[in-house]
């Protein structure tokens, strides 16, 4: 499934939510569905920096697409990973340096609707997000 069906398939899923308070329930499920990293995971070297709450941050880069894995200690945050996680896991590194999340979740009504803290947190992910593919598609 390529990054913009995927992107498509969250618009649909978030159009059914009428408000923020439904989209902040629909993160904290998607949260609490994420699976965690493996506690040797959990370390200084995968952490995400610029994150109020700790963020830490798996990829690997294989058979031409980068695997994505994270885990936080907040359950919003938790959400917000299993949103990019399902949006770029898998994808070829040059299609998740060329795709625009920020718009993405601006359409889906979540970025307007984060604290100061959590925007930055999200925009730190991002920036790992993209900084490891570009470092795959080299």
């Amino acid at each position: 499934m390529s990054i913009e069906t995927k992107a498509a398939d969250i618009r649909e899923e978030f159009s059914w939510l009428e408000d923020w308070e439904a989209r902040y329930a629909h993160l904290i499920d998607l949260g609490k569905a994420n699976p965690p990293l493996a506690p040797d995971e959990r370390s200084e070297e995968t952490r995400v920096r610029g994150c109020a709450s700790q963020v830490w941050m798996v990829t690997d880069a294989a058979n031409g697409a980068l695997t994505v894995r994270a885990e936080s200690d907040a359950i919003i945050v938790s959400g917000l990973i299993a949103l990019l996680v399902r949006l770029y896991s898998g994808e070829p590194p040059a299609d998740i340096l060329r795709f625009d999340a920020h718009t993405l979740l601006d359409e889906i009504g979540v970025s307007g609707a984060l604290t100061a803290q959590r925007s930055n947190g999200l925009a730190s992910m991002l920036v790992r997000i993209r900084a490891d593919a570009q470092l795959a598609a080299a």
